[in-house]
């Protein structure tokens, strides 16, 4: 796909400009530690201002000046005025701590069997064990498509000329299959295929003053398959998860288009060698805008690993955390952390 066969993408100089102007952004994939996934973030009977309002000044106190938050269909169309008006709620807290916000209309991660109202218990020792995908199985039903896109051109023209919004993440992984954990969606990378250009042209036909994105995520370069390419060739700035060594960053970086912004929205699992000490040296270099995963350990449970799937970590947590910055009561699980995050950001 050439820049022509994608309307209405930003030019590399609009791009360019357009970065420019920010600092180099540093914050984290933000479900406050009250929810367990993004309909418990949203719906009105657990829509938590107040845990919002604190998690959100300790990640200003480090450094941090944006967030990534998921949003979800359904929230918006059974209660949109409603949910509209908690995200204001939101980007309204987050603003006054000095935070924008990356939106993300869509994701593939974890169950497609999405259900409203109260949210099942987070299963003992188990990472993101309750998150839900957005649209989940809806994403097969055609007749569902309209919603969808009504969906996209709502939010985004609500919330298009917003300056407190910084970005779109119009689908996050859009083909992942969640490694055989849930009986996923009938011939869900064909459907994501014909979909996920169509999202982007929903979302761009809103008129949004913000750029586009979807973040490559399988794979070492843009060009590994076909969803990377759409993903890519779609996107005003680019955007890309890696949570590997830095070594393995480098070697990736080298393989991603350098001629746009680059915006690294999920890193920082301990484990396997992306840490916060190995990982920011090389974005601020850069200039890559850096989006941790987790901030503060809750109902989300992602300070567990992606193993705990199989293995839950029941008897102790796990040393080292996975994700997470922050205790539930504010404590930093690593004090080095936190140091190194103002120090590189000369932020908090």
């Amino acid at each position: 796909m050439s820049e022509q066969s994608a309307p209405g993408r930003w030019s590399v100089e609009r791009a360019n400009a357009w970065y420019a102007g920010q600092p180099w952004l540093v914050g984290a994939n933000f479900v406050p530690s009250t929810a367990s996934n993004q309909l418990e973030m949203w719906q009105a009977e657990s829509f938590d201002a107040v845990t919002i309002a604190r998690e959100l000044g300790w990640a200003a106190d480090i450094g941090m000046d944006t967030m990534r938050v998921f949003l979800h269909d359904l929230l918006w169309h059974t209660d949109r005025d409603g949910f509209c008006d908690r995200i204001e709620r939101y980007l309204d807290i987050a603003a006054g701590k000095g935070i924008s916000t990356m939106l993300v209309l869509f994701d593939s991660v974890w169950n497609p069997d999405v259900a409203l109202g109260a949210q099942p218990e987070p299963r003992p020792g188990v990472h993101n064990s309750q998150w839900v995908q957005g649209p989940g199985r809806a994403l097969a039903d055609r007749s569902q498509w309209s919603r969808l896109r009504h969906y996209c051109e709502d939010v985004a023209s609500t919330f298009g000329q917003d300056e407190r919004v910084i970005v779109w993440d119009v689908w996050n992984e859009p083909s992942n299959l969640n490694g055989g954990r849930f009986t996923e969606v009938e011939n869900k990378r064909a459907l994501i295929s014909e979909l996920l250009p169509q999202v982007f042209q929903w979302v761009r036909s809103a008129g949004p003053s913000q750029p586009l994105t979807s973040g490559v995520w399988s794979g070492e370069t843009l060009y590994d398959d076909a969803h990377a390419r759409i993903q890519i060739e779609n996107s005003d700035v680019i955007s890309f998860h890696d949570y590997q060594t830095p070594d393995k960053l480098e070697a990736k970086l080298l393989g991603l288009p350098r001629d746009r912004p680059l915006f690294l929205t999920e890193f920082m699992a301990r484990t396997p060698g992306s840490t916060f000490e190995t990982i920011l040296p090389i974005a601020r270099r850069e200039k890559i805008a850096s989006y941790c995963w987790g901030l503060v350990a809750g109902r989300s449970q992602t300070l567990y690993p992606w193993d705990s799937w199989a293995n839950p970590y029941v008897s102790a947590p796990p040393d080292p955390w996975f994700h997470d910055v922050f205790h539930a009561d504010g404590r930093p699980y690593r004090a080095d952390e936190v140091n190194l995050i103002r120090a590189e950001t000369g932020r908090g």
